[in-house]
């Protein structure tokens, strides 16, 4: 980030491995993002696959 401030909107997103829902970048992935697969810890642990149509 370079010590610019960025607008949420921006921050690069993924979508979880787990529930299928969007998540935005966080400090705390900033070394390793590309490595980032799961939303949360509770997704992590679960790691049941999104069953497909489910829309929430």
């Amino acid at each position: 980030m370079g010590g610019r401030m960025r607008r949420k909107g921006d921050l690069p997103t993924k979508v979880c491995a787990t529930c299928g829902r969007p998540f935005t970048w966080r400090r705390k992935w900033a070394d390793d993002w590309d490595e980032v697969r799961y939303c949360s810890q509770r997704c992590r642990r679960g790691r049941h696959p999104a069953p497909a149509g489910d829309d929430g």
